[in-house]
Parts: C-alpha cells; structure tokens; sequence
C-alpha cells in the first residue's frame, strides 16, 4: 500500500485538519527532517492557504477544535503552528491552552511556525493590486534612477520582478541595469 492510500486509510478519506472529502492530496508538515509520519492528507483549501501564509483565513480554522485532538502528531504539529499563527484571537488562544505537547513534540511544532500577520510582507502597486515575485509591472511615472543617468519612462514594462525585505519597494531591470523601484510608481500588469 503507498504512503498516500495509508493516509487515506487513516484519515477516513478526510481532511485531517478540517474534514472535507474534495480534492486531496499528500501533505508534507515542514520542519520534519529525519522524523516519520510527518505527512497528512489535506484538502485543496487548506493546502493552499498553508502554502500561502497572506491567505490564511481564520474562519476557516475553527476546524482545529477539532482535529487538534488527532492522535496522529503530525497533525497536533499542524494544529498548534496554526493555532498559534492566530493566537490574537480569543478562539485560539483558547484552544492552544487546553492543547498539550511533550517537550519533544513542542521542539518540532517550534521549529518552524507560520507568520504573524504582521509579519507578512506584501507589496502593492499604486492601485492596492498585491505584487508576486515574476510579476510585471509598468511604471506610471518618468523616474530618475539614482546613480545613473538612466530615466525608467512612463510605460516602461518591467518583468519579472523581485521583492524585497520592504514593502514599499520592489527590484526589476530597465534598460538592463537592477534598479530599486517604488510600488507607489508601478502599476501591475495583466
């Protein structure tokens, strides 16, 4: 039997964090080098909101009242990280009290926990519209490129984009010099 018909086994043919039956698929819990049975069967939604950390949906999350009492670990793992992820909020502040973890379990569920909110960063152009690294991008305004006598002219489409440690700011080539952009000044391309 492979590893993904044994989840299925397990798990009832479920989600192991929220219980829907659509679209599952093999889970692999970050942080578990060298530990075994670190993989969950996860639905698409949650799947995709634990892949995209700005997505997370905490409605969605009051699931974990009752999945965190799996006697599977890598699913307690899971539990606690998102739980904590929302601990601001009274429902999950609640339910990380009541749920415990060995001291070994602990070390795991802390070796890799998933960002606040406010650690999040997200970068938007002059229209609100959130930016990807890969997007493109077209300037909305002639800009002197500090340095250089290089101007990025209005229209100018930038591909390709990089982000960067600062939401304000993202990375992209004209006129084939790396130049540091504002995302006030772009506008995202569709």
């Amino acid at each position: 039997m492979s590893s993904e018909q044994e989840l299925v086994a397990r798990s009832g043919g479920k989600c192991e964090l929220c219980s829907a039956d659509n679209g599952l698929a093999l889970y692999s819990v970050p942080a578990s080098e060298g530990r075994g049975d670190a993989d969950i069967l996860l639905c698409q939604t949650c799947r995709t909101q634990l892949d995209n950390p700005a997505e997370l949906d905490a409605s969605h999350w009051h699931c974990l009242s009752d999945s965190m009492w799996s006697q599977v670990p890598a699913v307690q793992i899971m539990a606690w990280r998102l739980l904590k992820r929302f601990s601001s909020e009274t429902w999950a502040q609640d339910l990380l009290d009541m749920l415990y973890l060995d001291d070994d379990m602990l070390s795991w569920a802390q070796a890799a926990t998933l960002p606040n909110e406010n650690e999040i960063v997200v970068h938007r152009d002059c229209n609100g519209v959130q930016l990807q690294a890969g997007d493109t991008v077209t300037i909305i305004k002639d800009l002197d490129v500090k340095g250089t006598s290089i101007v990025a002219k209005r229209g100018t489409a930038v591909r390709g984009i990089s982000l960067t440690d600062n939401p304000e700011q993202i990375e992209g080539r004209v006129e084939g010099q790396r130049i540091v952009i504002l995302t006030k000044f772009v506008r995202k391309s569709s």
